[in-house]
């Protein structure tokens, strides 16, 4: 059992915060975990900064852009992360898309993610079968999970396909649109979060995309196990990066 997995044994309304690696300034990448971690997120999310980042909504990507620009590469993340599990205890994965992670070569970015304590990953545009057919085992022999997303127009079929091969929890996208903060929920969310309940599915869910503030939290809260938060956290690391602005957010967030 990694520490994902224990997440979800013993905690509800987990709050996972994503966050782009080398923003707002090419250091920060490690600065922010352990902020995150002292102000009381249970779960992060560090984006791996890619040129055409398709299923992100402006806000991640002007961040993405800013952190390329900064010099921030896959290879560097790696060398940042050393010291990673030194003052960071709770579960990180890291997000991307699959380009970069081909060219850095599957197996050798699943050892470094062993090597350093990374816990699983999140590549939206690598299909269920391809990761099944070729990299599950794989993933797997290094103790990481591999977490893949569902939406209002997945089918039923992708649902179970998802849920039979999910070994941490199932990510749930709001609606079907880019990533972005949202204020209330949109129209027909009620709908697709009560559907998804309604098939029983046995593995734990986080809902992102659209959550940015305590009443879209919660809202989330009562349809899964918790939410993930991007974009809201970006546009907070652009007004104020410090301790102190994050430890403001995340405590806006909990109500803690």
């Amino acid at each position: 059992m990694n520490r994902i997995n224990e997440i979800f044994e013993r905690k509800r309304s987990i709050l996972s915060i994503y966050y782009t690696a080398g923003f707002p300034q090419l250091k920060d990448t490690l600065r922010i975990a352990v902020s995150l971690e002292r102000s009381g997120a249970d779960m992060l999310e560090i984006g791996i900064p890619f040129s055409d980042p398709v299923a992100d909504g402006p806000t991640i990507q002007q961040s993405s852009a800013k952190a390329l620009q900064n010099g921030m590469t896959l290879a560097l993340l790696f060398e940042q992360l050393a010291e990673l599990r030194k003052d960071v205890r709770i579960p990180v994965l890291l997000m991307g898309y699959v380009n970069p992670i081909l060219q850095y070569g599957i197996e050798n970015f699943c050892d470094k993610c062993a090597e350093l304590g990374i816990d699983g990953t999140i590549i939206p545009d690598l299909p269920v079968r391809e990761f099944e057919d070729s990299y599950r085992d794989y993933f797997r022999s290094k103790g990481l999970a591999n977490v893949f997303l569902i939406s209002p127009n997945t089918s039923k079929e992708r649902i179970e396909a998802v849920e039979e091969i999910s070994d941490a929890f199932i990510y749930m996208v709001s609606s079907a649109s880019v990533t972005g903060a949202k204020a209330e929920l949109q129209e027909g969310q009620q709908e697709y979060y009560q559907r998804i309940q309604a098939m029983n599915l046995s593995n734990p869910k986080l809902i992102g995309f659209g959550i940015s503030n305590r009443k879209t939290f919660e809202k989330a809260c009562s349809h899964a196990e918790g939410a993930i938060i991007g974009s809201a956290f970006i546009n907070q690391l652009n007004e104020d990066p410090s301790e102190d602005g994050i430890r403001e957010f995340i405590h806006s967030i909990k109500g803690q």
